[in-house]
């Protein structure tokens, strides 16, 4: 076993989001920006882009590794860039100023066809719907939870035609 595999996943962990040179057996040498690490087989999933070009991912198997070194720190831009790599098209980030709005948007409209709503948590960022039903940003009929599936499912359709109505 090298020494990158003895290394915890705490410890993998500070090369996310950074632009590496990895060192492989044979004087191989591959650079990217780290996308994870797998736990299991400490192989390294980079990311590049190439010009004119969309992404390229690339997998460095951990037996492999022989050294990684940190080239760059990785800004905000991209992280966020690499966050959205393997993201559903149909997310979308959203600023918090906009997550903050659609929850209003959102509990307004609920409250306006007497839905008891109330705000959760410390950041008060989880609306409740009758204390059964909680929806998480960014708000929309997939991050709805609830045991009750009736409820559920109910709640699901009148927030995905409040949406299409209101987008």
């Amino acid at each position: 076993m090298n020494e990158w595999q003895k290394k915890s996943p705490l410890e993998w962990e500070t090369y996310l989001n950074k632009l590496v040179k990895v060192a492989v057996i044979e004087k191989h040498e591959c650079e990217g920006w780290v996308l994870t690490v797998d736990p299991v087989s400490a192989s390294i999933v980079l990311a590049t882009f190439p010009e004119n070009e969309s992404v390229s991912i690339s997998v460095v198997l951990g037996h492999a590794v022989e050294e990684v070194e940190i080239l760059k720190e990785g800004d905000d831009e991209m992280e966020q860039r690499l966050s959205c790599i393997f993201a559903p098209e149909e997310s979308k980030a959203y600023s918090p100023e906009e997550l903050e709005k659609r929850k209003n948007n959102l509990k307004t409209w609920l409250e306006t066809n007497h839905i008891p709503i109330t705000e959760q948590g410390e950041s008060g960022k989880t609306l409740c719907v009758a204390g059964v039903l909680t929806i998480d940003p960014p708000y929309g009929p997939e991050e709805c939870s609830s045991s009750n599936e009736i409820i559920l499912s109910r709640v699901q359709g009148l927030i995905q035609g409040y949406l299409e109505k209101n987008q």
